[in-house]
């Protein structure tokens, strides 16, 4: 439905820009010629507090657009997300990242958004997407773009910091 589920670089999900209401973490390995990946990914499906979780979001869709969308379960959030995560392995695997990319980038929440660099006086930067390797790409005028990576930086979605870990 259109519940404003969004994607943060470069493992989050959140309800708009405001609250994370879940995770993917990927792993990867490399045995002779054959990549083993291993996705976990994780949702706050009925847990209320501290902040919301995915039923809280469906009821307050349904009191707002005079809708009857029913209560998730963890059994039929996990299978819809087995599902869809296949479905993007497919064309992954046929297209390459340009061929997910637009999708990714459709819920991703940092599309155009100012940042400050290394620290909150630091230089001010766009975001402009990732690179072919998933790292943030940021634009700082004048040095043109340059990619981030997340081992070494972190991203304050609420200060628009991105600074080193």
């Amino acid at each position: 439905q259109d519940i404003e589920l969004r994607v943060k670089w470069p493992n989050d999900i959140y309800y708009s820009d405001l609250m994370k209401i879940g995770g993917v973490l990927v792993n990867s390995t490399l045995i002779e010629t054959t990549f083993h990946i291993l996705i976990g990914f994780g949702f706050n499906v009925n847990n209320s507090n501290p902040t919301i979780c995915i039923n809280d979001l469906i009821a307050k869709f349904n009191r707002e657009e005079g809708t009857e969308l029913k209560p998730l379960s963890a059994d039929c959030l996990i299978a819809r997300t087995v599902t869809v995560l296949e479905r993007l392995i497919e064309v992954f695997q046929e297209k390459g990242p340009n061929g997910v990319l637009p999708q990714y980038y459709k819920y991703w929440v940092h599309s155009g958004k100012q940042v400050r660099l290394h620290s909150e006086e630091g230089p001010l930067a766009w975001i402009v997407g990732i690179d072919d390797y998933g790292f943030l790409q940021v634009h700082q005028q004048g040095r043109g773009v340059e990619s981030v990576h997340p081992d070494g930086n972190s991203f304050d979605m609420l200060r628009n910091l991105l600074v080193p870990k």
